[in-house]
């Protein structure tokens, strides 16, 4: 194969053929300084927002002028590039420690077995644009060097150096093209190593490629200029490629039972008819054959496009990336301006009313075809009348799929015709012409003559609506694996990280809703589990009857997890023993006036401020202290104050032998850790047994006060526990903690847990604090849950709380495909492998479809799922084949 570059300088390239190209990588995502250059698109947006990006695109398309390529690769991804964005940002343990490896160790390593097996790829976006040359001397030079690259392969010789005045010519017109592309998309200059990267991806499709991550940061292949010439490396060794179109595979063909077969199969000669092959019209595909192996492709040439469509399916290439399989597609622009092509309009009219004038002449009279003919005609002029920065564009697209074998390739170049047929457009696998159209998807080459016959004709507009210039992505760009992108027809993990979100100023915060059995617990498990084992911590407040959340802390954090179990007092939730100073009064005295039902400006408000003040300052601080006092100044004051006390001490006396409040009171239990130490990592504090007074009691102070006292004792112990996860949480900013809050109307049905719920969303992210609550209303997150960076939404089979759960992740809730699809497309009931999935909002904005992975860790599958009763768990490896999509592999 030759190789199309004769020099690379930059992001600019020099061809074989005379040319010069500028090539940039559209959607670039983090810069040199790892900062991100622009917000990621998801599969679903609301429908402002994608007029918007049609403007851009647009924009883009009229900025342009000549002949640009776009091309649209899909890049291998390896499962050691998960596993290194899993790993990244968190600190190595300390090799003197015999604690064992990291505990995130076994998640990454889980998630290497589960994808090692899977078809991975990402798709990017690639601009070409050749750059005219306007003096004769760089016409000549460029002539030239196209000669002496002909001519030099045969005579050994390297390819003739360009001048560094042409070198500072290009590069000045190549600003110019990048000063006209400013205000569409995103983009930067390509790396050389990227441009090669794109030559060897396109030999070695169906193979083990080179990978894009790798040349993202790799200084190789580049030119340098020195002694006033520019002088690059050699590239005739990714030339060392064999091209056989239609070339037998002896596996598809059974070439290994006929004579003479080794001459045939390495050749390609003799006589077809004489082998057990099929004839070279059917092997429409392309053998290439490089050191890594052998490859097989097949190109098709979009032939015809509708002449109108929607513009809800016309993104065509967004399509693309529903099939099971990756597709590559090069797009070869003719920008034609709004004169000049209404110019050829008319005499496309003209020829038109010639044909009508024969027709006449004839006893059938006029085909209907002439009318929709003139009809298109009259409407494109009209269209390209309407304003003098309009262009027509005249593209040649070619669809690229491949396979390890050839019958692999063609069972795929079949389902993506049968694709495109669906949606009107009709493509054609070209024989004689798997070469050229190969030709055309390597960088800085000239469009083949033959594949002119397959242009199509639009306007910018809509053109752009086919969505060539857009990715989707969902998630964030490293963190923990969390699943599978739905919405991709290969597997694409999925990565979120709420620890990092307060770093890049952002909410760490995450609201789930959903309905019952919808999978919400075992994606907030997920998190919670992440967190801790990233270098974090989670405080769980679990108000289930099972004490799921302790369990599953038992398991899955053993020996790292601390349980407060607020019915058995186990642990002392003790404010003047937990909390030291001033926070301590504070915490105590707010908890009795709350418990007591007393105002803080009262007497008997004076009186137990002192009592408190009294006991925080004694040798042993305790709300048994406090009792102390009271019962000790009831004995000793007079007059108001001591009728004040012995009042108080009697309430507190009542209270106290409760045994839902012995938790606070006895002081024989040991208080709580809230220390930093790896032996709370993981923090679950189970409410069970507690009630609280109904949410109208709240707005009526007369009927709160006639409510029974384990209601009245439930919700002063709630504003305790409220306390210390808001403490614990906001205590060191340096170490991420995720307070989880399940079911989080229980919470929020009172004072103290809402108040818990607002200090959290607004004060969390310079705290290093999140929230992850669930919810089977959206309302029930709170007034405050806009402020929510993460969303998911699962399964709603009410009509109205499912168009609630769509505006809480930003998109129309009066749509009806979304409607339908939260109702009855997300984890249907009953089928198998469907369970965990979601629609997901991160804080880029991007939101998409995906299912949650459970890692296959017995630590965390044994007690991770809710479902009560005998249920069959998955084996090791059943988790790859819930991965592995129906159809061509």
């Amino acid at each position: 194969m030759r190789v199309p570059i004769r020099h690379i300088a930059g992001h600019l390239v020099w061809s074989t053929h005379g040319s010069v190209w500028a090539l940039y990588r559209l959607h670039p995502g983090p810069d040199g300084q790892g900062r991100r250059e622009e917000s990621v698109q998801g599969t679903y947006v609301p429908e402002a927002v994608r007029d918007e990006q049609l403007g851009r695109i647009t924009h883009l398309v009229r900025s342009l002028s000549g002949t640009p390529r776009l091309f649209g690769l899909c890049a291998q991804v390896d499962p050691g590039e998960v596993a290194l964005r899993m790993i990244e940002g968190i600190e190595p343990g300390d090799p003197a420690s015999d604690e064992g490896p990291h505990p995130w160790v076994e998640n990454v390593e889980a998630t290497l077995d589960l994808l090692g097996r899977q078809e991975m790829h990402r798709r990017t976006l690639w601009l070409a644009v050749p750059l005219a040359t306007e003096t004769a001397g760089l016409r000549m030079a460029a002539s030239v060097g196209s000669v002496w690259a002909e001519l030099g392969p045969a005579l050994g010789v390297r390819p003739v150096p360009v001048a560094r005045r042409e070198v500072n010519a290009y590069r000045e017109q190549a600003a110019r093209v990048e000063a006209a592309l400013a205000g569409g998309i995103a983009f930067r200059a390509a790396r050389p190593a990227e441009v090669v990267w794109m030559l060897q991806h396109a030999v070695h499709r169906g193979l083990p490629e080179p990978l894009l991550t790798e040349a993202e940061t790799s200084p190789l292949y580049g030119g340098r200029v020195r002694d006033g010439v520019l002088h690059s490396p050699s590239y005739a060794d990714l030339g060392q490629v064999r091209l056989h179109e239609g070339g037998i595979d002896p596996a598809a063909d059974d070439a290994e039972d006929v004579k003479g077969r080794e001459g045939v199969t390495r050749s390609g000669r003799g006589a077809w008819w004489r082998m057990n092959s099929g004839s070279p019209l059917r092997r429409r595909w392309l053998q290439v054959e490089s050191e890594a192996g052998t490859g097989y492709q097949a190109q098709l040439a979009l032939a015809e496009c509708p002449p109108s469509v929607s513009q809800d399916s016309a993104d065509l290439f967004a399509q693309l990336e529903l099939l099971d399989f990756p597709v590559d597609y090069t797009v070869d622009l003719s920008l034609v301006p709004a004169e000049k092509a209404r110019d050829q309009v008319r005499r496309k009219k003209n020829e038109l009313i010639d044909q009508a004038d024969q027709y006449d002449a004839r006893p059938t009279g006029m085909p209907s075809s002439l009318t929709d003919a003139a009809r298109d005609l009259g409407e494109l002029d009209a269209r390209l009348s309407r304003t003098s920065v309009e262009v027509e564009v005249q593209s040649v697209t070619v669809l690229s799929v491949w396979g390890p074998t050839a019958a692999v390739c063609d069972a795929r170049a079949r389902a993506l015709t049968a694709l495109l047929a669906g949606a009107d457009y009709r493509a054609v696998r070209p024989t004689g012409l798997q070469e050229a159209l190969f030709t055309l998807g390597l960088p800085a080459t000239v469009r083949p003559g033959a594949a002119r016959e397959f242009t199509q004709h639009q306007v910018s507009e809509d053109w752009a609506l086919g969505g060539a210039f857009t990715t989707a992505e969902v998630g964030d760009p490293a963190g923990m694996f969390l699943g599978i992108d739905l919405d991709c027809g290969t597997t694409r993990p999925v990565m979120i990280n709420v620890a990092d979100a307060p770093k890049q100023d952002a909410s760490a915060s995450m609201g789930i809703v959903g309905d019952l059995g919808a999978g919400k617990s075992v994606l907030q498990k997920l998190i919670a589990e992440s967190v801790w084992a990233r270098g974090g911590r989670a405080i769980c407040i679990d108000r289930t009857p099972v004490r799921e959340w302790a369990s599953f802390a038992r398991t899955a954090a053993a020996g790292r997890c601390q349980i407060i179990d607020a019915a058995k007092a186990e642990a002392s939730i003790d404010p003047l023993r937990m909390f030291h100073g001033p926070q301590g009064r504070h915490y105590a005295l707010s908890y009795l006036t709350l418990q007591l039902g007393i105002g803080p400006m009262s007497t008997s408000g004076e009186v137990l401020h002192h009592a408190v003040g009294q006991a925080a300052a004694s040798d042993a601080p305790s709300m048994h202290r406090v009792l102390e006092v009271l019962e000790e100044m009831a004995a000793r004051e007079a007059g108001r104050r001591q009728d004040a006390a012995a009042t108080l001490a009697g309430l507190v006396r009542v209270v106290a032998a409760n045994s839902l409040a012995a938790m606070v009171f006895d002081p024989a239990l040991p208080p709580v850790r809230l220390d930093a130490s790896s032996t709370s990592d993981m923090i679950v504090i189970t409410t069970a047994g507690l009630t609280l007074p109904p949410q109208a009691a709240f707005d009526k102070p007369e009927v709160l006060q006639q409510q029974p006292l384990e209601a009245l004792i439930g919700r002063a112990v709630l504003y305790l526990i409220a306390a210390i996860a808001r403490q614990t949480a906001f205590e060191d900013p340096g170490r991420f903690t995720a307070v989880v809050l399940d079911e989080l109307y229980w919470l929020t049905s009172s004072a103290e847990g809402t108040a818990l719920v607002h200090e959290i969303l607004h004060d969390g992210r310079k705290h290093g604090a999140g929230l992850l609550a669930g919810s089977h209303d959206a309302r029930e997150l709170g007034p405050d849950r806009g402020l929510m960076a993460y969303r998911a939404l699962a399964r709603t089979a009410d009509r109205e709380r499912a168009r609630r759960g769509l505006e809480f992740v930003g998109l129309d809730p009066d749509d009806p495909h979304l409607l339908r699809l939260v109702t009855t497309g997300l984890s249907p009931v009953g089928q198998r492998g469907r369970e965990g999935e979601f629609l997901l909002t991160c804080p880029r904005q991007n939101t998409g479809r995906v299912k949650t992975v459970v890692p296959r860790i017995s630590r965390i599958t044994s007690s991770i799922t809710t479902t009560p009763g005998p249920t069959s768990r998955p084996a090791a490896g059943e988790s790859a084949e819930i991965l592995t999509r129906e159809g061509v592999r």
